[in-house]
């Protein structure tokens, strides 16, 4: 089945295509979000109508895009991906829209950062599958209404916290994916060391998976790297516990998952702010980071496994933080925010 791509389209160039699996039951973790895509996929061929609209949402990499994919897939559709910085202007959304057959599949990746302009146009293109074009200007302007094919928009966000209250409203699904457990990311592991052609044993997955922050796209990569320093420094065309275990340990990540990234974030609220509450741009500053990416990349893990807080005030390392740093100290008690 073909698939046609615009210009805009944001591609995940760390992984294989044929890493992606393209089909629900290739598709490891996400077992009810899965189990309740797949229902309303199955309910929407036996009425034979398109998919309804769909939100997903969740950290980065853990399998929005390729469920876009698989959905558009299992229901024998085209998929035009595109995302929300992209879209700088009405007529973008247009072009895209007006190019749709009946039950095509428009993937928005980061569809939180469309322009406000963009988003009204989404309204009725959503509700009513139309869509209001304004032409010329002052006097002479009126408006063209262009009737569109029934298709199924597909909304992926980092961040659902920033939709418009509107904009989520018309979105009749909606799922959040979570981390994956080290038993699933063992599983995906498998997967795609099959794929890639390459020997690992049940320790050297685990290994894997254990630093792997509950994220597949994370996984994937450390795999590749694993693979690489199998080749060129063990010597080995498989790839065990040991040598998984010292690869990481090259690529400075710990058996907690840490990277160096998430380390240097941890001292810096340490060692340079004493453990008192931080703002996240004064934070960003001090690592010498985005505060977009620590929001959207760091914090999430660093919260879910205990080593920051996020209080009305800044943030905050906890307990958990000093005995990793190996420091004596008090952490801030303040309330969670």
């Amino acid at each position: 089945m073909p698939e046609r791509f615009v210009t805009e389209t944001i591609h995940d160039k760390t992984l294989d295509v044929s890493l992606r699996p393209s089909l629900f039951a290739d598709f490891q973790g996400q077992g009810k979000v899965k189990e309740r895509l797949d229902l309303a996929v199955q309910a929407a061929r036996q009425r034979k109508e398109s998919l309804d609209h769909i939100l997903l949402s969740g950290p980065p990499g853990l399998g929005k895009t390729t469920l876009a994919h698989i959905l558009a897939k299992v229901m024998d559709v085209n998929i035009v991906v595109t995302s929300g910085p992209a879209l700088e202007k009405a007529a973008n959304l247009a072009g895209l829209l007006t190019k749709l057959d009946k039950g095509d599949v428009l993937f928005i990746d980061e569809i939180h950062r469309l322009q406000k302009v963009v988003e009204e146009y989404l309204y009725p293109a959503m509700e009513d599958f139309r869509l209001d074009i304004v032409i010329d200007q002052g006097p002479n302007a009126h408006s063209v209404r262009l009737n569109l094919p029934r298709f199924t928009l597909i909304g992926a966000t980092t961040r659902s916290g920033l939709l418009t209250a509107p904009l989520r409203s018309r979105f009749p699904i909606t799922e959040r994916l979570n981390y994956y457990s080290a038993d699933e990311l063992t599983s995906i592991i498998d997967r795609s060391s099959r794929i890639l052609n390459v020997d690992i044993d049940g320790g050297g997955a685990t290994e894997i998976a254990g630093r792997s922050r509950g994220t597949p796209r994370i996984a994937n990569n450390l795999l590749k790297r694993v693979r690489d320093y199998a080749q060129v420094k063990a010597k080995s065309n498989k790839i065990t516990e040991d040598i998984a275990d010292k690869a990481l340990a090259m690529l400075e990540i710990d058996e907690h998952g840490l990277d160096e990234m998430d380390k240097r974030i941890l001292e810096t609220l340490v060692h340079k702010f004493g453990g008192k509450p931080v703002g996240i741009s004064s934070l960003a500053v001090a690592v010498g980071e985005e505060p977009d990416t620590l929001e959207e990349v760091y914090e999430p893990f660093l919260i879910q496994e205990g080593y920051l807080k996020r209080t009305a005030q800044g943030r905050v390392p906890t307990e958990l933080t000093y005995k990793k740093l190996g420091v004596k100290g008090n952490a801030a008690g303040n309330e969670l925010f």
